[in-house]
């Protein structure tokens, strides 16, 4: 057998292997007897390169690329709607069976049909993934965007190549598209940040996180050394294929036969089946070794899918039901007490790890004293835990055990020692030694220095914590002050890294007004009280200035609020400082100055879901800039709630408090 046509005889032993491995999960080589067709396929293209195709498998990793470029999807990528319980979903298939003239606008069925559960829908997992499509010409595949928003993506073929649940070459010469979902196991994923922990590393949030965080590297090399795989869940037919193959699970065995990896379906013939299924799933989804956050239900036929059409969003024919936030019981093991920038201290549960909501925990706050009180915590008891607002884990319940022992709470601050306050006023407990205290100096910097505030790059916790222990860094102005000798002399930090992080403190001298108030860290006062602040005052001067009375009257400030703000400049060593940042050449600029539409001044925005047309932050941005407010939490004095794609539990609580609900369309049309 000549070089060429063995080259060609492995590719193909390594590519039904592959399927077998990585796609059905059922391996027929050892892992050595692949290394060995593999090493020795590799050999033979390194002696003969003028065989070695784009689709072969050693050439899953690739260059290193200096950028994604944007490229239009040929199909658009809709978004889905939710139906959050049963209720919900019996309503969106009232709605299905109505648009398909299976039932009168009065509600009853059709004489011409008299069957109401005749339409068969199709249900599968919703992987908690990041979405993509894959481009395939006569079975090779030549392209791999990201969703973007939906009619733009980025171009990271090279990347996909490395995952080797994505075929490289398909069983059949057929051009065709496909839909997935990339996602990282929950084991990789516990791997994963045990590696990130060893190395001193950022440990990721969640398994999506880290999938998503691993495909858009340059470097294809990082999303080859992570265990990332692939679902698809749907595919774009041509005219050809729409004849024979005429509804969604048909197009899904198609997938499977070409060699797609594809998630387990149920068709469903009524909505009662559809209900059962889901309530099975979200026990038996525990089990399971990727995050999945609800099930996608379609209608079955395409037929009926044409019939039904889409939305400006989102598709008719499909609704995705969003499992209920997950709690789960464990082991309170201990109770860690952190000191935050202001003085809090805050209680932190250290339990046995489990999974929750396709992440695995291992901390959860207890919020603070009174709340262990409240809950009647000790030592080894049985904890319920629940993601609070789909995010931090949090301790709700308690149950005691053989085990439990007596939580004795510190009196003294667990870092400098000084005796704790209990304030009557609010509920938390603080350490008073502002000053003299390492985590509320340390917290203060680190505050100071970051995205929202001076977003001074480069200056992580360790690097602050050196510069704090070497004695260089107190206060803020003191960041301005450091010089290329003193940065020298911290571990790990070259002259490379030093000349980084002079030109990022050079840079942060050109601030907002708004994030300079917000870097100050006075108390209770985050980023958007900062922004209201910023539009009411001209300088940070006029800011000095200001009384309670004025302070109090302005929206969105509030009395707490304004009597910590005139605290804060009444304090002479806090006015020296400002000043002193000044004098190191801080240059303070007023975005509002000179802005006369402030046409939503008093009015406050909380986004909750994916927009397909801004992120999340260039909404904000647009939103302050008219004057309104953006906080993260719905409440009563909340105006609007713009819902994107997925949205929280914030949408929820705006049908439940009757605040008007806008769409994304609605939201540009506003801020247009």
């Amino acid at each position: 057998m000549d070089a060429q046509a063995r080259i060609e005889n492995l590719r193909k032993l390594i590519e039904i292997n592959s399927y077998k491995y990585y796609v059905e999960d059922s391996p027929e080589l050892e892992d050595y007897e692949y290394d060995k067709l593999f090493r020795e396929l590799k050999e033979l293209e390194e002696k003969f390169p003028q065989y070695i195709t784009s689709d072969s498998p050693t050439q899953r990793v690739g260059g290193i690329s200096e950028k994604f470029n944007q490229i239009p999807h040929k199909v658009r990528l809709y978004s889905l709607d939710n139906s959050n319980n049963n209720d919900e979903l019996r309503a969106w298939y009232r709605r299905v069976l109505k648009d398909v003239g299976e039932v009168t606008t009065s509600g009853q069925m059709s004489l011409l049909n008299n069957n109401y559960d005749d339409i068969e829908l199709a249900c599968e997992l919703k992987i908690d993934g990041l979405a993509v499509s894959l481009t395939y010409e006569k079975g090779r595949f030549i392209q791999g965007l990201t969703r973007g928003d939906g009619v733009t993506g980025e171009d990271i073929t090279n990347n996909l190549k490395t995952i080797k649940s994505i075929p490289l070459k398909l069983f059949e010469d057929v051009d065709i598209e496909v839909r997935g979902e990339i996602y990282m196991p929950v084991s990789s994923f516990k791997r994963l940040n045990e590696k990130q922990v060893a190395a001193n590393q950022k440990t990721f949030a969640n398994p999506r996180n880290a999938a998503a965080g691993s495909i858009r590297q340059l470097d294809p090399k990082i999303p080859a050394s992570r265990d990332l795989s692939i679902f698809i869940y749907t595919a774009i037919l041509n005219s050809s294929d729409e004849k024979r193959i005429l509804s969604h699970t048909d197009a899904m065995d198609y997938c499977k036969k070409l060699g797609f990896r594809i998630n387990s379906y149920k068709k469903c013939k009524n909505m009662d089946e559809v209900i059962k299924y889901c309530k099975y799933q979200e026990e038996a989804r525990k089990q399971l070794d990727w995050a999945t956050d609800g099930v996608v239900i379609k209608v079955n036929s395409f037929a009926k899918q044409r019939e039904l059409g889409f939305t400006s969003r989102a598709p008719k024919w499909a609704t995705a039901f969003k499992f209920p936030p997950e709690e789960v019981w464990s082991t309170l093991k201990e109770v860690e007490f952190s000191v935050g920038r202001t003085g809090v201290v805050t209680p932190v549960a250290i339990i046995e790890p489990v999974n929750l909501s396709g992440s695995v925990v291992s901390r959860a706050s207890m919020y603070n004293f009174d709340e262990i009180h409240r809950l009647n915590i000790e030592l080894y008891d049985e904890v319920l835990i629940k993601k609070a607002a789909e995010i931090i884990p949090k301790v709700v319940k308690a149950r005691k055990t053989n085990n439990s022992k007596l939580l004795v709470l510190p009196e003294n601050c667990p870092v400098c020692g000084s005796r704790l306050v209990f304030s009557e006023d609010e509920v938390g407990t603080y350490c008073p030694n502002k000053d003299g205290c390492f985590a509320q100096i340390k917290g203060r910097l680190e505050y100071f220095v970051s995205k929202a505030a001076m977003d001074i790059d480069g200056f992580g916790g360790n690097v602050i914590e050196k510069l704090i222990e070497k004695d260089y860094v107190r206060l803020p102005s003191d960041i301005y002050k450091l010089t290329p000798d003193m940065l020298m002399t911290l571990d790990l930090v070259k002259e490379k890294t030093t000349s980084n992080l002079l030109s990022a403190i050079e840079k942060s001298k050109d601030a907002l007004l708004s994030k300079f108030i917000n870097a100050l860290g006075i108390r209770f006062v985050g980023k958007e009280s900062s922004d209201i602040l910023a539009q009411h005052y001209r300088t940070i001067e006029e800011l000095e200035k200001a009384t309670y009375e004025e302070l109090s009257t302005i929206g969105g400030i509030g009395e707490k609020m304004a009597k910590s703000v005139v605290e804060y400049f009444s304090d002479t060593n806090n006015i020296n400082m400002i000043n002193e940042l000044i004098a190191l050449g801080v240059r303070i600029k007023n975005k509002y100055n000179g802005v006369t539409n402030l046409k939503l001044k008093g009015q406050s925005f909380v986004i909750t879901g994916t927009l397909e047309t801004l992120s999340r932050e260039e909404a904000q941005s647009k939103l302050k800039e008219l004057g309104a407010k953006t906080p993260n939490s719905v409440s009563k004095n909340t105006t609007y709630v713009v819902v994107g794609e997925n949205p929280g539990s914030k949408a929820a609580k705006a049908h439940e408090l009757g605040i008007t609900i806008l769409s994304e369309k609605e939201l540009l049309e506003i801020i247009s």
